[in-house]
């Protein structure tokens, strides 16, 4: 876990589970890493930090099966930390925030996607 921001244009805004979530005020987007050593697969670390992005109980977000299938998504991040360092990710919406995985454990939320919902667009 890093004590300081991992690039100069994020902000720290909170912690969940052991996990610092920051914030860029430029893309308007939410940033945690996951920890491949972890107990926790990616899929509940994206619940946590997501209810916490959006102020809500994690049981009161959506069923993210609805959406990818949970199991896929935890082997396909656990192969990708498993092996040599890899590059790709994997993007889809989810809770009305679009939610992207990199390969190097980063979870971006971006709920830009919410805002254009909600209002309509």
């Amino acid at each position: 876990m890093p004590e300081a921001a991992p690039r100069d244009t994020l902000t720290s805004v909170d912690e969940t589970s052991g996990r610092t979530v920051y914030y860029d005020d430029d893309r308007g987007t939410y940033h945690t890493w996951y920890d491949g050593n972890s107990c926790e697969p990616v899929s509940t670390a994206l619940l946590l930090t997501l209810s916490s992005v959006l102020a809500v109980d994690p049981t009161d977000l959506e069923t993210l099966s609805e959406y990818i299938e949970p199991d896929a998504l935890n082997s396909l991040v656990g192969h990708w930390q498993r092996d040599e360092p890899r590059a790709g990710s994997v993007s889809f919406a989810f809770a009305q925030c679009g939610v992207t995985i990199h390969a190097d454990g980063e979870l971006v939320i971006d709920p830009a996607h919410r805002s254009a919902t909600s209002n309509g667009n």
